[in-house]
């Protein structure tokens, strides 16, 4: 028998300020892609949630920042494979503002053990999430652009 496939929707946030990326980082909690690997904040869209809602909820689950405004910017498709679920993912991917503050997981025991603003320049795609690294690439494209003073 093989595995079954599982559909989700996720919202992210593309956060740059001073030529740093807002990333958090995976944890064995993780249900679509490998623990460990630095991720764009956000994630499942719940039933009924706008995608907007669901950003700001995983935004501050994840970083404990507020969101002030997200603009859609694109969306992609992935597929993976783990914990005997093959997923079909569709990614919302948004250029975002928030409030300042310092960074928490304020979520426990869920998909983000951590959360750092990460150099630009300094990021292996090895370790990287799938959507992560799309993401850079809308910012290396222009798509999204720096949050000043943030």
């Amino acid at each position: 028998m093989s595995a079954p496939v599982r559909s989700r929707i996720s919202a992210y946030a593309i956060a740059t300020a001073d030529s740093q990326l807002l990333l958090t980082r995976l944890s064995e909690a993780s249900a679509v892609f490998a623990p460990g690997l630095w991720h764009l904040p956000g994630g499942g869209v719940d039933p009924g949630e706008q995608p907007p809602e669901a950003l700001a909820r995983e935004l501050h689950e994840e970083t404990g920042l507020e969101l002030l405004d997200a603009r859609l910017v694109d969306a992609r498709t992935y597929t993976a494979h783990r914990l005997g679920v093959h997923w079909h993912l569709v990614g919302l991917f948004y250029a975002v503002e928030f409030t300042p503050g310092p960074l928490q997981v304020t979520k426990a025991d869920d998909s983000t053990s951590e959360v750092a603003w990460m150099p630009l320049t300094g990021l292996q795609e090895s370790s990287l999430s799938p959507a992560t690294i799309d993401g850079l690439a809308m910012i290396r494209g222009g798509q999204v652009r720096p949050v000043p003073g943030a």
